[in-house]
């Protein structure tokens, strides 16, 4: 008779090992003893988490099952965590994530993964010229800002290189703050309006920063966090792409205050995980025009089908420009296309 047969049959709580004869509880302790981190790394299975006097390496416990771990993850840690070499500690709580910035690999893809937890701020760093802007790519941003509940500023880099009036007229009007920065001028970023208007707005929140390879991202990281030490590449020549410098996100404390999230360069920002209905929402003047002019139901495809926001746009460039965008996300969500 195995050894797990003096247990009561009856008692839920227990239940048999599948790999020997100690029996195994359902319960769940629960670690009320846990002490409150933040996780600001991952890399391959290890966490690196700020507590409140140390920063510490863990693993994740088994109790947490499936449940992925991101920067910005409002956790809970038991074991070591002194943060002394060769310490590891386990993650066994991960709180409610108040945000979620999230993205699909394309518009086809229903596996959504999530980016960073708990961030306030979404900063879209564009540069002005190598590479060109891409609208298409910031809207896209817009929309997952949106969705996830997040403030979006528009970071314009390398504004010594190309004049920013186009986007400015473009985004403002939304209600996006624009940024225009370029930390390499002569007399360095204390010198720069952009800079240090970019600096201050970070204020208490946190921040992720997102965008192409080669925009800027890691020079702008560089200059508001002296010691981060990350990765400066160049743009091709032939492809007028960047080239990937940051592998891995990393959550950074701003000395002057705030936190920014540094993330790898993207190449696409798939959107299918959100509602089309927001694709207009994220956009407050056109869904104030939709909702005022369109029929009920209307796709929004086309005047030709009824749509009534060409009408709204007028003579307005820009308006055109946002009606433009909107349903170019909403033919790339139908058609899988990337941009």
């Amino acid at each position: 008779m195995s050894d797990w047969s003096r247990y009561d049959e009856s008692d839920a709580r227990v239940r048999p090992s599948r790999r020997g004869s100690r029996p195994r509880t359902k319960v769940r302790p629960a670690h009320e003893e846990a002490e409150p981190g933040v996780v600001i790394g991952v890399d391959r299975g290890r966490y690196t988490v700020r507590m409140d006097d140390a920063v510490i390496t863990a693993v994740k416990a088994r109790e947490l099952g499936r449940r992925g771990l991101v920067i910005g993850d409002r956790v809970g840690v038991v074991g070591d965590t002194s943060g002394r070499p060769d310490t590891l500690a386990r993650i066994v709580r991960r709180e409610p994530r108040a945000t979620a910035l999230r993205r699909t690999a394309d518009d086809t893809d229903t596996t959504e993964r999530v980016i960073v937890a708990n961030a306030e701020q979404l900063a879209i760093v564009t540069a002005l010229a190598d590479p060109e802007p891409n609208p298409r790519m910031i809207d896209r941003c817009l929309v997952a800002a949106f969705d996830a509940g997040m403030e979006a500023v528009l970071v314009l880099t390398k504004a010594d290189l190309a004049d920013a009036s186009e986007l400015r007229g473009a985004y403002e009007p939304l209600g996006v703050r624009v940024l225009e920065t370029s930390v390499r001028r002569a007399g360095g970023p204390e010198e720069d309006p952009g800079f240090v208007e970019l600096r201050e707005s970070l204020g208490g929140a946190t921040t992720v920063l997102v965008g192409y390879s080669g925009v800027g991202k890691s020079t702008l990281v560089n200059a508001l966090v002296p010691d981060a030490g990350r990765a400066v590449g160049v743009v091709n020549d032939v492809t007028g792409r960047g080239r990937h410098t940051s592998t891995s996100a990393v959550l950074y404390e701003v000395p002057t205050g705030g936190r920014i999230v540094d993330t790898p360069g993207v190449r696409s920002f798939g959107l299918a995980h959100v509602d089309p209905e927001h694709f207009i929402l994220a956009f407050p003047d056109v869904a104030a025009a939709a909702d005022e002019r369109c029929p009920r139901g209307c796709t929004h495809e086309s005047a030709e089908a009824g749509c009534e926001l060409d009408a709204w746009a007028g003579e307005v460039p820009e308006r055109h420009a946002r009606v433009d965008s909107i349903r170019r996300l909403l033919a790339s969500r139908a058609a899988g296309d990337q941009y």
